[in-house]
């Protein structure tokens, strides 16, 4: 074997190496998701590699990522096996690096094939701890980057999303374990980019189990690869997102801070109409910003927050049956919208249905939403709007959503009352109507808008004074030198 396809301490070559994709509660809260199962994909055997080994870094990309987790070694086969019985399954623990380029994840779409699946991408070792000598909630991993510590966890209840042996078992109810084969178990918080001459450690060990027994550490070189890629096939791709899931933020990776809506800056739209927003939108370009036909349930109701979408598609008998009952897509966006989301539904402006009641608006105003957004209909609209939750809505209607809707999907782009509307843009609502405004463009139009609105109040004085429209409304160039001048500007 070359250097690349050692196995390091590993007694036979695996048939497979399964990894999972996220398992630890820290990763998850880095990444902003939580899944509900474990999900996995394959890495090749010929990426195994022993310790003291080195990892390319492909010719024209920047983003090869470290990932320090604990290996399971499979002894006895496991093929439907329990919980209970998992871990009697798994005959050795050990340090893994789960190596992968970032470049090239925008074509694996999940698989993982070409960003982690090169040459000397799955190091393992230097030794083997026995199972049976240890807990499985009992395990540290740790990485170090040239010597300085930068990821440490435990596979206790509290950090593993999913324990060791759920893992095992439900692997094994797809497809058979057999005996060499490797389970990657996903990796804390605490992975980043690494370049050329960096030198990654990985540690497993189990601190509290008699011996503290370890796996030693796994050490891995980083080196530049000199052979670019050809056009047979999909080649490095990268943008911020991706610099900032490898980086493991947007700061560590030198970029802008992501868009906030502050305290002072949601006070500063509550100040500003939204007729006021829709007219400056208007001037850069953005005709459709405006949510049409939705009016607030209570009289002097405002709203400003960031958006939390949900999309209903129209009813279909089967479909319902499959996505309808249970913990459904809306029941699943009013139970977690947090403090300062807007629930905005897009429901196609449907008249004939109801797309919320009062329990759900209890839900999300106990949660801290900032309020809801629908193009269609409201139940129980007296209930609903005595939760003193702000709601926009098309009017009410008695009907319950199964006769019109069906409940599809969350957080994705939706259409609501003629405006797209993305997850995390800024809406705001008046007796006028609600406005969405792209973040990047908040402070800006929040702030032309009063300007203009500071005008518009000093033009209607000279109105209620006795002066003609004419060359007033708007200012020509004459009355603009006399708002200014009632400024005192120069």
């Amino acid at each position: 074997m070359g250097t690349h396809a050692q196995i390091g301490p590993l007694t036979q070559r695996p048939g497979k190496v399964v990894a999972v994709h996220l398992a630890y509660a820290s990763r998850a809260a880095q990444r902003g998701r939580r899944p509900a199962a474990p999900s996995y994909f394959l890495k090749p055997a010929s990426s195994l590699a022993a310790s003291g080994g080195v990892a390319e870094r492909p010719a024209g990309t920047e983003l090869l990522a470290f990932e320090g987790e604990v290996a399971l070694v499979v002894g006895e086969p496991a093929r439907n096996v329990t919980v209970e019985e998992a871990w009697d399954h798994v005959a050795a623990v050990t340090a893994a690096n789960d190596l992968g380029v970032y470049d090239l994840r925008w074509a694996d779409k999940g698989s993982n094939v070409r960003s982690k699946g090169r040459d000397g991408y799955t190091p393992v070792g230097p030794g083997l701890i026995d199972a049976r000598a240890v807990d499985p909630a009992g395990l540290r991993v740790r990485t170090w980057v040239n010597g300085e510590l930068v990821q440490e966890d435990t596979t206790g209840p509290d950090a593993l999303l999913f324990p060791f042996a759920q893992i095992v078992a439900d692997l094994s109810q797809h497809l058979t374990l057999e005996r060499g084969d490797v389970i990657l178990t996903g990796t804390p918080a605490g992975s980043s980019v690494v370049v050329p001459g960096d030198v990654v450690e990985v540690e497993v060990d189990a601190p509290a189990a008699p011996g503290a027994p370890t796996s030693g550490r796994l050490v891995t070189t980083v080196t530049q690869g000199e052979v670019p890629f050809t056009d047979v096939g999909a080649g490095p791709r990268v943008d911020d997102t991706q610099r900032a899931e490898a980086w493991g933020s947007r700061e560590a990776a030198g970029l802008e801070a992501p868009f906030e809506l502050t305290e002072e800056l949601a006070a500063t739209l509550r100040r500003t109409p939204v007729a006021g927003l829709s007219a400056q939108l208007r001037k850069r370009g953005l005709d459709h910003a405006v949510i049409e036909g939705v009016l607030p349930l209570a009289p002097g109701t405002t709203l400003v927050g960031r958006a939390r979408t949900l999309r209903f598609v129209p009813y279909r008998a089967d479909l319902f049956a499959a996505h309808g009952g249970g913990y459904n897509a809306q029941k699943r966006v009013f139970d977690t919208v947090g403090p300062g989301e807007v629930i905005v539904i897009e429901a196609r402006g449907e008249p004939g249905a109801a797309t919320l009641g009062d329990v759900l608006a209890l839900r999300a105003q106990v949660r801290g939403a900032a309020g809801v957004v629908t193009d269609g209909r409201v139940r129980d609209s007296e209930a609903v709007a005595a939760t003193g939750l702000p709601v926009f809505a098309a009017g009410p209607h008695p009907a319950v959503l199964g006769r019109r809707h069906v409940p599809w999907d969350t957080d994705v782009a939706v259409a609501c009352g003629g405006a797209t509307v993305l997850p995390g843009d800024v809406v705001v609502g008046d007796a006028d109507g609600v406005v969405v405004v792209p973040p990047h463009l908040v402070a800006e139009v929040a702030q032309a808008a009063l300007e203009q609105e500071e005008q518009d109040e000093w033009v209607a004085r000279q109105v209620a004074q006795g002066h003609g429209i004419d060359g007033l409304f708007p200012p020509d160039e004459e009355w603009q030198a006399r708002y200014r001048a009632s400024r005192g500007d120069a």
